[in-house]
């Protein structure tokens, strides 16, 4: 006999698809068992930080849809938040540092004209869009999307039916349910809302969420709705506080205590997509559900040098830097239950256990999902992401672009550079405001080189100058922002 939830499920599957959208705060491509890197065959190879992590239900979701090697967000979380939210890169929506809720942090040399007040309510963001063509769209966790007291502060304003737990802060004042999250003991400048009834309790922050889009996405279901649950965890963003049920599995005499707690985190953060995974199975809707796993920024593991290989090794450098360390990602897709003839899997089929090594990018997510849905962004609108329909299916498509540019005209781990990677090449070009006159410009190549070791400006002086050409045409072609000098005066990029 069919219950309520299961007839309630079958209708749901006759509308549309449900996406959940699994976002990690500061989680670089190396914070986790699962190996993104490969080799010159395209073959996922381990790496030390591999054997660190212990993420099982993230190789469950690998084995059973398609990883990316790379793929790109911008190096901070405000900046990719409202990329992943409007399909459009940093330098469009000019939101190109984190926001700081209480203050304008655009820096001593930042562009006067950043938008620190984040995504507005008349932005066709991607909730919104899938709010019209009937979907319950959920926000649970961080979200960053506005500075305190801005239209973005509340992601209701930009198109979530619920929200659990988001607003301007962006970082948690504590993952302890005795803290209160912040509101009890901790940073309570940063204090999680929405959270009262965990209040007092042992239930550690990410589990809190996990119960909460748990009850969300049963609601939708029950209601006969397609959902879209914005999973977006607060881990494993600072503060590194140990989640004590898994402590004794990082006991390694050569990490310290807060890559240890650090770790935690991570597993913790996997143990909610598995029981995510489960819940989707429970309510009969798995076959109907997308789910899209991904980072928000580098890492930011307390390993290594800020700027070294630590953190992201083999890689270079973490969160907030200009290397790869800081803008690659963990991005895996898969239906929570594979099944080649459910008419949402042939819509957008997705093999298993494949590896994708062409670059996607954290803007590519919208006019994916939007398709996948069944709807698109108004006339006129600005797209700066390409439909990745093709390369989940496992495939080329020429018509993506092997590109993208990273602009952070701030300081930060890195500071007042522009980041374009095309193809195999990757320049870096440095606006040095104590020094307008004098910028300088790194280039590499990342297949001969993945870890940026060796400049080829001398070797390669045209190439440097082909790369900066096509990084000043994409920046103008998307109106950026350019950091100022001593004098308050813009400084635009120059070939060298």
């Amino acid at each position: 006999m069919a219950t309520a939830a299961t007839t309630a499920a079958a209708a749901s599957s006759e509308k549309s698809p449900n996406i959940v959208l699994f976002l990690v705060d500061d989680m670089g491509l190396m914070d986790t068992s699962v190996p993104f890197l490969c080799n010159a065959d395209g073959q996922p190879v381990r790496h030390p930080l591999n054997h660190w992590y212990r993420t099982p239900n993230m190789q469950r979701l690998a084995d059973r849809g398609i990883c990316f090697s790379n793929f790109y967000a911008q190096s901070v979380s405000s900046p990719s938040r409202a990329s992943l939210m409007t399909g459009q890169n940093a330098t469009r929506h000019r939101t190109t540092n984190w926001i700081e809720s209480e203050r304008n942090n655009r820096t001593s040399y930042g562009p006067y004209d950043w938008n620190w007040d984040g995504i507005s309510e008349d932005t066709p963001t991607m909730p919104k869009m899938l709010q019209a063509a009937g979907y319950k769209t959920i926000h649970v966790g961080k979200a960053h999307f506005g500075r305190l007291g801005s239209e973005g502060e509340d992601p209701r304003r930009l198109g979530f039916d619920v929200n659990i737990g988001g607003s301007s802060i962006g970082q948690p004042g504590s993952y302890y349910g005795e803290w209160g999250y912040g509101h009890i003991k901790g940073n309570k400048k940063r204090a999680v809302p929405d959270l009262k009834r965990y209040h007092g309790t042992d239930t550690f922050l990410t589990d809190a969420l996990t119960v909460e889009a748990r009850r969300e996405i049963s609601r939708a279901v029950k209601e006969g709705r397609p959902f879209y649950l914005n999973m977006a965890h607060y881990a494993v963003h600072r503060p590194f506080q140990a989640d004590k049920r898994f402590i004794d599995h990082y006991n390694a005499p050569s990490r310290s205590e807060q890559a240890a707690a650090f770790a935690t985190l991570i597993e913790d953060m996997d143990k909610s997509l598995g029981e995510l995974i489960d819940e989707l199975e429970r309510l009969g809707v798995a076959e109907n559900t997308l789910i899209i796993f991904l980072g928000d920024n580098g890492g930011d593991a307390p390993i290594g040098d800020i700027r070294g290989y630590g953190s992201s090794a083999p890689l270079r450098g973490k969160k907030g830097t200009e290397f790869e360390g800081g803008m690659r990602v963990p991005f895996i897709a898969a239906w929570a239950k594979p099944q080649p003839g459910n008419k949402f899997q042939k819509r957008m089929p997705i093999p298993q256990g494949v590896m994708q090594t062409r670059i996607g990018t954290i803007m590519d997510i919208y006019p994916t999902v939007l398709k996948l849905a069944g709807c698109h962004a108004p006339e006129g609108y600005t797209v700066d992401g390409h439909d990745l329909s093709r390369l989940l299916a496992g495939h080329n498509d020429r018509r993506h672009p092997e590109s993208f540019l990273m602009h952070f005209p701030h300081e930060h781990n890195g500071s007042y550079f522009t980041a374009y990677r095309s193809g195999d090449w990757k320049v870096i070009y440095y606006y040095n405001p104590e020094d307008a006159a004098h910028p300088s410009a790194l280039l590499y190549n990342l297949t001969d080189d993945p870890e940026e070791r060796h400049d080829l400006s001398a070797q390669h002086p045209e190439k440097r100058q082909e790369m900066i050409r096509e990084m000043i045409l994409r920046l103008d072609s998307e109106q950026a922002l350019y950091p100022v000098d001593k004098d308050g005066r813009e400084i635009r990029p120059r070939v060298l």
